[in-house]
């Protein structure tokens, strides 16, 4: 389909025209995306208040689906773990004299650190700095300037997809427990040397990570092979073979060696729940379309400023 122009007009008064036309409906764009950007800030500040730190805070049950391994719950405020009350039952975790479970409680007391979830600090700040382009966008900047609204247009598009990104969780981010493992003091009583607690987003909700862990120290390693040797003539192994004995437990970690904590620790077993953070689907979600939205605003001003490919 074809337009023309009657009565016709020479090339360059038609060239002038266009261009004219063109201005006119860029101005008309940049006009219109002041609108844009002042929905965004509504969504973004929406974000904000889904992530504030406000009381009673999100109680959400971790607990393993078909299993006693894993039972509890952890109270979230904001981007803290405020509470926390988590039994398990691991064959590799003998629980304490007279105890059915090995109780894992986080302290209240005074001087406890607090347990901090880095990618909802992540996501926060990312917000905030969406809100920070947002403001310059509207009122510092030059409104219209359509190279100047393109770049804060492409930023806001980073910083959305970047925040986004960490709510999802990566394996980057699963795979470096053993670089940053929790302080021992967290809990009370403290957590023991041979055992992994770790706590991350992952898709929008919270997921949890027990691992009972194996110094490879040398000692440990020659009363290994020497209760292997032993298993041998008792028969353990046999009975393995057969069925008979209860089977080690197997997992994706199995035959990896990790530094932990200054040595070289092996994960005995491994176990893996999560929980549906309510508030946190709901900012994903919001920052889906709101990414959305900024991809349809960045696409209509490449068209006008006639930057497509």
């Amino acid at each position: 389909m074809s337009a023309s122009v009657f009565p016709p007009l020479p090339p360059d008064q038609l060239l002038k025209e266009e261009e004219a036309s063109l201005a006119r409906e860029l101005e008309w764009l940049l006009n219109s995306l002041q609108e844009t950007l002042a929905s965004l800030r509504d969504g973004l500040e929406e974000c904000i208040a889904l992530l504030a730190p406000q009381e009673p805070g999100s109680t959400l049950v971790l607990s393993s689906p078909r299993s006693e391994s894993v039972k509890g719950f952890v109270t979230r405020v904001g981007t803290r773990v405020v509470k926390g009350d988590i039994h398990l039952r691991l064959p590799t975790l003998p629980p304490p004299r007279g105890a059915s479970s090995y109780p894992l409680h986080l302290s209240t007391g005074p001087t406890a650190p607090s347990l901090y979830l880095d990618q909802l600090i992540s996501v926060r700040n990312l917000i905030n700095q969406c809100l920070d382009v947002v403001d310059v966008s509207t009122w510092t900047g030059d409104a219209h300037d359509a190279n100047f609204i393109s770049g804060q247009l492409r930023l806001l598009s980073d910083n959305i997809q970047e925040a986004r990104q960490a709510l999802k969780g990566s394996d980057e981010i699963q795979g470096r427990w053993h670089e940053n493992p929790v302080d021992d003091k967290l809990f009370d009583p403290p957590l023991p040397p041979t055992l992994s607690f770790t706590l991350i987003i992952a898709d929008a909700a919270l997921v949890l990570y027990i691992r009972t862990l194996q110094p490879l120290d040398p000692s440990s390693l020659s009363s290994t092979t020497s209760s292997s040797t032993s298993d041998s003539f008792t028969g353990f192994n046999f009975r393995e073979r057969l069925g008979l004995a209860p089977k080690r437990p197997e997992h994706d970690e199995a035959d990896r060696v990790f530094r932990y904590r200054g040595q070289e620790v092996k994960v005995r077993e491994k176990v893996r729940v999560e929980s549906q953070d309510p508030s946190l689907m709901a900012v994903m979600a919001k920052l889906s379309a709101l990414e959305h939205g900024v991809a349809v605003s960045r696409r209509a001003l490449d068209i006008v400023m006639r930057k497509e490919e």
